[in-house]
């Protein structure tokens, strides 16, 4: 599986199907994103983004990380907080 770690100046989210981060069980922080009509989270990188790729790697499944970095505030904060 291969997924998209965003960074912009300030702070990077893991981009995963929100569907995947229920069904694993991870209760993202309101530090998280979560973009309702793509079905995408933007997952905290301190600790959010961590806690799934560890409830990930448990499954056996050994993700493949792309790095984009831009040069401004993410478009992700401005999305609703996830909530639990």
């Amino acid at each position: 599986m291969q997924f998209t770690y965003l960074q912009d100046p300030g702070h990077g989210w893991l981009i995963v199907p929100a569907s995947l981060v229920r069904g694993l069980g991870v209760k993202p922080s309101a530090y998280s994103y979560l973009d309702r009509a793509s079905g995408f989270a933007y997952l905290e990188e301190d600790c959010d983004a961590g806690a799934f790729m560890h409830a990930l790697r448990a499954t056996g499944v050994q993700p493949v990380i792309q790095e984009v970095h831009i040069d401004r505030d993410a478009k992700c904060r401005a999305l609703p907080r996830w909530s639990n």
